[in-house]
């Protein structure tokens, strides 16, 4: 039975309790979703177009549960976990697996009108605008997206209403946390309205690491006229965490959205990033990084599309592999008929520390007007010898001459982040990673304190 199927088996046996735990627009785009998923005979596989390294047909075969009926898998993680950023004063909110959770007291923080809350109670509370963007913004004949699409009971629903901003950063600590293989499939909708600002910090984290774990994850992002939204998405799991992430964004005349995609640990992932960039003026900083190390695997898509005017995007993402990790980049910035005045630039630079590590590039740019500036390039070397020799000579020992060089080579991306105590978290981090350390969630409650 291919992936597919055994998912449309067990959506078809629970169908009315999956719809019980939701409502709203999140069970209307079931049967589309169905419907995509019918027609397909199975996930794409390695050796398909634009899916050249990771096969997820195998990634969705294995035999997943999935928490159809709610049941509360773990301990309150705003009462266990302390994941925290230091010098950096948040409104905390939690996804454990795929159910919604808010921090102590973060909803006093926010200034009025925001909503954070359940995707599921907002789907009832605030129908008119979840009805407006869920599934309207993300692509169902994408297949992972389907599947989601299928079978998503919850996750988080921000909205910022018109001209707000919101001056404290938001974090969401995503958990996944279960004593027997499970898949979680949760949404994030984000909807920025005309001159709203927000910025939120994602984190992924694995709680059991002894667990095998699928995070199925869709995020659709609304960025009105003049809105500016920050996303930071980080990556911090576990070798037996598989993540499936697709991201969608569609950006208004004037929009400002940052993005960058951090994977520090896991085990097989991929992630989708995917901009219609529909209004004139609309600008995009696509920033991703991935560490890997041992037998993990990274894997990230991009699709930019510039619909209007004078649009401007800067692309870039950067890799270090080492051990026999797999990295693959593929990214298409389309610039179509009428968007003129249109500034893209995208860039994928890879260092490989071992001669087992692979890496797989594909940038493209596909441009049907003439009054444009444009460029894509890709680079795939090793750690600079002559530099580390250098460095040596005068007494710097090669761990850290070879820690000093990739915090280097990484820097340019953690310094398009545009909050400085993140930066600095960042770079201790990659430092962290490096030298063969493993922070991850599990360790939080020991090394920060949760503000308040």
């Amino acid at each position: 039975m291919s992936a597919i199927n055994q998912y449309i088996d067990l959506y078809n046996r629970h169908r009315k309790a999956i719809d019980t735990h939701s409502g709203g627009a999140v069970n209307a785009i079931r049967q589309q979703a169905l419907r995509v998923l019918s027609d397909a005979a199975r996930m794409p596989e390695k050796g398909d177009e634009d899916y050249e390294v990771t096969s997820l047909e195998e990634v969705f075969a294995p035999d997943y549960g999935v928490n159809i009926n709610r049941i509360d898998l773990g301990a309150n993680p705003a009462e266990v976990f302390r994941c925290d950023v230091p010098n950096l004063s948040t409104c905390l909110y939690f996804l454990r697996n795929d159910a919604f959770f808010a921090g102590k007291n973060s909803d006093n923080a926010l200034p009025k009108g925001v909503v954070i809350c359940s995707l599921a109670e907002a789907a009832v509370k605030y129908a008119s605008i979840v009805d407006a963007h869920y599934g309207k913004i993300a692509r169902l004949e994408h297949l992972p997206t389907a599947l989601n699409s299928l079978l998503a009971q919850d996750g988080v629903f921000v909205y910022v209403p018109q001209g707000v901003q919101v001056e404290k950063p938001v974090q969401l600590v995503n958990i996944l946390n279960s004593s027997a293989p499970l898949m979680a499939c949760r949404r994030i909708l984000l909807v920025a309205e005309d001159g709203a600002q927000i910025r939120l910090l994602s984190c992924d984290h694995t709680q059991n690491p002894d667990i095998d774990y699928l995070n199925s994850q869709v995020i659709e992002i609304y960025a009105g006229r003049n809105a500016v939204v920050d996303f930071y998405d980080i990556e911090d799991s576990s070798d037996r965490t598989r993540r499936v992430s697709s991201m969608y964004i569609r950006q208004e005349e004037s929009s400002n959205v940052l993005v960058d995609g951090i994977t520090l640990k896991n085990g097989i992932t991929r992630n989708d990033f995917s901009v219609d960039m529909v209004g004139n003026h609309a600008e995009l900083h696509l920033l991703g990084m991935a560490m890997a190390s041992g037998n993990r695997h990274v894997d990230n898509h991009t699709e930019v599309v510039h619909k209007a005017e004078y649009g401007h995007t800067d692309e870039l993402f950067k890799y270090v592999l080492d051990g026999n990790a797999v990295g693959a980049f593929s990214g298409l910035i389309r610039v179509l008929e009428g968007a003129d005045k249109t500034e893209a630039y995208q860039s994928n630079r890879n260092v490989l520390a071992s001669d087992e590590a692979r890496m797989y590039s594909k940038p493209q740019l596909v441009i049907d007007c003439d009054d444009v500036k444009c460029s894509h390039g890709s680079t795939i070397g090793q750690i600079d010898q002559t530099a580390l020799f250098y460095m040596r000579s005068r007494g710097i020992p090669e761990q850290e001459a070879r820690l000093m060089l990739m915090q280097a080579f990484m820097n340019d991306v953690i310094a398009g982040v545009r909050m400085d105590a993140l930066k600095d978290r960042l770079r201790h981090l990659v430092e962290t990673h490096i030298l063969g350390g493993a922070s991850s969630c599990r360790d939080c409650a020991s090394s920060c304190n949760q503000k308040k």
